[in-house]
């Protein structure tokens, strides 16, 4: 039978309503609509990509020319994993290769223009999909919200 987090809260001597409880409850769930409206867009895109291939594609289009080591060192994924990923972008023509001049083993990656093509239109959904977050929130509400999350980012690391 599956402890339910409620259970854990209890067992643990934290009161299930308690506030530190609900604010990370709703940290996840606000991360898990906004990965899930992603995941959509990826899935009923007609780009035909994964969540993982626009990450390897969003790192290369912020750093044309690094390497697969580069990514992943980056992302700290398998290599075998990220090989495979890269090795299919390049055939379905959305990475280009290019060998190092100054050390011949070594690969540089970027993107083709299609590739650019598909990068631009994942940016341009979310960004849509952060405007729609914060939608009627003011400046100073943002503000307040980043400082406050950044937080509990730091008491957690």
């Amino acid at each position: 039978m599956r402890k339910s987090v409620d259970n854990v809260n209890q067992e643990a001597g934290t009161p299930v309503n308690a506030p530190e409880t609900d604010v990370l409850e709703l940290v996840h769930a606000v991360m898990h609509d906004y990965r899930s409206r992603q995941y959509r867009f990826l899935r009923d895109g007609p780009h035909d990509i994964t969540h993982m291939d626009g990450k390897v594609l969003g790192f290369f289009g912020r750093r044309p020319g690094a390497t697969q080591s580069d990514l992943v060192q980056h992302t700290g994924r398998d290599k075998a994993q990220l090989a495979r990923l890269v090795k299919g972008l390049r055939e379905r023509g959305l990475l280009q290769a290019q060998e190092d001049e100054a050390d011949r083993r070594s690969v540089r990656l970027s993107l083709t223009d299609e590739g650019r093509a598909i990068q631009r239109t994942l940016q341009q959904q979310a960004a849509r999909l952060r405007k729609q977050a914060v939608a009627g929130l003011d400046e100073a509400e943002r503000a307040q919200l980043t400082a406050l999350l950044q937080r509990v980012k730091t008491n957690l690391g």
